[in-house]
């Protein structure tokens, strides 16, 4: 982990560009999460997101809800949505979604279908205000999401490259001449 908050990770799978490196050496990363984060964050749709992140980690920034509700989803990532899978039990907490509409509104989001996105909102505040929330804020949060979904990753395929990143950096950590010559 020493490795990464130095930004020393030319090499390592997925992390060896200029401007992730540059995070990693303001996130300092001290846990396996941070990594599978700033891999999720480092794309289109959440990139934005990385200086907020950086900054609630580290006390900087204060960590905001837009609904209490979702403080349960958002918990891990300093209340900012980063994976795909938080955005479907957003869904389902306030626009009121069963998991398969939920996960209809995920892949909706990724094919980036307009007309079923308007439809979805539609469904989503529609939703959230027979669940009591107010349906202009549940629609604000809906934008936001269908923002985040420019690229947003699932957790688990995030996971999955920070594993191998971080078994790259280890062999770069210790066997730092074989793994440049490889």
């Amino acid at each position: 982990l020493e490795l990464f908050s130095r930004g020393e990770t030319i090499g390592v799978f997925q992390f060896e560009s200029d401007g992730l490196r540059q995070n990693l050496k303001s996130l300092k990363p001290n846990r396996f999460e941070d990594l599978i984060a700033m891999n999720a964050l480092y794309r289109p749709g959440p990139m934005e997101y990385i200086p907020s992140y950086i900054n609630r980690k580290h006390g900087r920034e204060s960590i905001q809800y837009d609904l209490p509700e979702m403080e349960e989803h958002l918990k891990e990532t300093y209340g900012i949505i980063v994976y795909q899978e938080q955005v479907m039990q957003i869904v389902q907490t306030i626009g009121g979604f069963s998991l398969g509409g939920a996960d209809l509104v995920r892949r909706a989001m990724g094919k980036k279908i307009k007309e079923e996105m308007d439809r979805l909102k539609g469904q989503f505040t529609e939703g959230a205000a027979a669940k009591g929330f107010d349906p202009v804020k549940a629609g604000e949060l809906f934008d936001l999401i269908v923002k985040f979904a420019g690229y947003g990753f699932n957790k688990s395929h995030s996971a999955a490259y920070a594993m191998v990143t971080f078994y790259t950096s280890w062999l770069k950590c210790y066997y730092p001449t074989e793994f440049m010559a490889a």
